[in-house]
């Protein structure tokens, strides 16, 4: 059984506005997908979709089996949603905070308590767990909001910009604890994000969006072989051969495209026969904003 999957799934707005173009995507269990795309790209629209927030204007989607559309309360149960603005109650604690969203889940007090306290522990949230929200930074809160999300033990967690307002330290700590969940926990995550650097670090797959259309999924391999398959390789050497078609990038500094590492021994032969010394060698391999600049400016060009 997949934990997420989307079928022809579509979204137009009173008004005309499509929002979801025909998004066809499927997740397994306990992988950190990374849904990538700059702001209006239609990634919350998705995740609405994917809670029973919206109704889908064709196709359809489904979450461990569970239409959104029929049976919301049970994808409720076992989803944790964490937006880029957490709204929580200000005239509440953290502790008791959390311990209030877990009753609605029916859990008892005293267990909502242990799991509420070891979720802030982990989030680095224990000294503050009795003061007030309205005394919570912008970061403090994005971290309860997340233990908020998980205080109920969810399946499949939705993130929107979980690291957005954060200091470098506790970003780190909750991409860490996003990586161990999906790991040790099999918890299926679903991270939108327009920060593609950022979401190269932390996911393990990715779909790639604009204007409403998913312009290509697979992990960070499977779409350098689809899309941008080059290889930079850099060379910090002397008497480099003017055959080999360096571009030359500095003071004895060299770059050149090639289709494959296996040509790079090749390359650091022909320069020792030729009695160059070489200081340095590297290849670079396309990023994640790398192959999303390639796809744009194809589809910008094919539209031309």
């Amino acid at each position: 059984m997949q934990a997420v999957e989307l079928q022809n799934l579509s979204k137009i707005y009173p008004g005309g506005k499509q929002a979801v173009k025909q998004i066809t995507l499927s997740l397994n269990q306990g992988e950190v997908f990374g849904f990538l795309g700059p702001n209006g790209a239609g990634k919350t629209t998705t995740v609405k979709l994917l809670n029973g927030m919206l109704i889908p204007s064709e196709g359809n989607c489904r979450v461990f089996n569970i239409d959104p559309v029929y049976e919301p309360e049970k994808v409720h149960a076992i989803s944790g949603v964490v937006t880029e603005h957490a709204q929580m109650y200000d005239n509440l604690t953290g502790l008791e905070n959390l311990i209030f969203y877990a009753s609605i889940f029916g859990i008892s007090s005293s267990e909502s308590e242990k799991d509420a306290n070891s979720l802030l522990k982990q989030l680095n949230l224990e000294e503050a767990k009795n003061r007030k929200l309205s005394s919570y930074s912008t970061g403090m809160r994005q971290r309860l909001s997340l233990a908020r999300a998980l205080i109920h033990h969810p399946r499949v967690l939705f993130l929107d910009e979980p690291t957005s307002g954060l200091d470098p330290e506790s970003a780190q700590n909750v991409n860490r604890m996003i990586q161990l969940l999906a790991k040790n926990e099999g918890i299926t995550v679903f991270l939108c994000t327009h920060q593609l650097r950022y979401a190269q670090e932390i996911c393990t797959r990715y779909g790639l969006i604009e204007e409403g259309k998913l312009l290509v999924s697979g992990t960070l391999e499977e779409l350098r072989a689809k899309i941008l398959a080059r290889i930079t390789l850099c060379i910090r050497a002397t008497k480099v051969p003017d055959m080999l078609s360096f571009k030359k990038i500095g003071d004895q500094q060299y770059e050149i495209d090639i289709c494959s590492e296996n040509e790079i021994p090749g390359i650091v032969r022909q320069i020792i026969e030729s009695n160059g010394d070489i200081y340095a060698v590297s290849a670079k391999k396309p990023t994640l904003e790398d192959i999303y600049f390639a796809l744009t400016s194809n589809a910008k060009e094919d539209l031309k």
